[in-house]
């Protein structure tokens, strides 16, 4: 009933930049907060970056400075801006999304498919 777009990865050298972009569709009735999360190889999945409905956001300590979440509610979009990449910054990026369904009026959890982003040294 939800569907999670993401686009903007790809491969960037040590201190360039690039825009992750995520965009939700299907049967929403409202969104509660959207996010970025990321999983490096052999690691667990982490939370990089967030943003609530009333435009809260919060971060990881390794990326804050670094990256801006925003979001466009007309467009029920979510946008991660990243500069000053690192190449620990390397890892599968998926958006995540807590979105009330017009069919249920009830929360679900929803995530993208995730995009790779590569930073190279």
């Amino acid at each position: 009933q939800v569907q999670l777009v993401e686009s903007g990865g790809g491969l960037v050298q040590a201190g360039g930049s690039l825009r992750l972009s995520c965009a939700a569709s299907g049967m929403i009735f409202s969104i509660v907060a959207m996010g970025w999360y990321r999983q490096a190889p052999g690691k667990q999945r982490e939370l990089v970056g967030r943003i609530t409905s009333t435009s809260i956001t919060d971060y990881a300590d390794s990326v804050k400075g670094r990256f801006t979440i925003s979001r466009d509610g007309a467009k029920n979009t979510v946008h991660l801006q990243m500069d000053s990449l690192k190449p620990e910054d390397t890892a599968v990026y998926y958006c995540r999304a807590v979105i009330i369904t017009t069919t249920t009026r009830q929360d679900y959890t929803y995530w993208g498919q995730g995009t790779q982003v590569t930073v190279s040294s």
